[in-house]
């Protein structure tokens, strides 16, 4: 079966409260209208993971939270990893190259610069950024997690709020 893997970015967060831990910032009013269009697109897209792995800071478990809610994935059964928060492309590697090969589709929900980082380290097509709030998708010619690689992936989407406003 084949593997295919979904990075998203959280939204737009707020900095209205300069005194806040860069861990807490929420998402602002952008974000929280942007979140929930992504997910209908991603909906449309027939997106839907078997594992949803979020960053825990306050704007990506937001963004992942409203993401499941509109593809309907229980939102009980989001992962949180400390990992995905400050990460590096390496480390998004180890995280989904230790995923159960019984899962097929995972969407990951984390930050930039790494998400671009291993979108572009995964895909046939190279990304210059992944907008916050971007979803990137690839199939991956891969059996196992295990076996995750260099341009292993065939890009499938690449959609964020921008392309999408009218």
């Amino acid at each position: 079966m084949m593997k295919a893997l979904y990075l998203v970015r959280h939204a737009k967060s707020s900095w209205k409260y300069p005194d806040l831990d860069d861990f807490e910032r929420p998402l602002n009013k952008r974000g929280r209208k942007s979140a929930p269009s992504m997910g209908e697109i991603l909906k449309k897209l027939k997106v839907a993971p078997d594992l949803l792995i979020s960053s825990p800071a306050t704007r990506a478990a937001m963004t992942a939270r409203i993401i499941a809610d509109q593809i309907n994935y229980p939102l009980e059964k989001i992962r949180y990893s400390e990992t995905l928060y400050g990460s590096s492309e390496d480390a998004l590697i180890r995280i989904v190259g230790q995923i159960d090969d019984a899962v097929n589709k995972v969407m990951l929900i984390g930050h930039n610069p790494a998400l671009t980082d291993f979108a572009n380290y995964i895909g046939d097509q190279p990304v210059s950024n992944i907008p916050t709030c971007g979803a990137f998708g690839v199939n991956l010619k891969i059996s196992s997690w295990a076996k995750i690689s260099e341009h292993c992936g065939k890009l499938k989407f690449f959609e964020f709020p921008k392309k999408a406003a009218p």
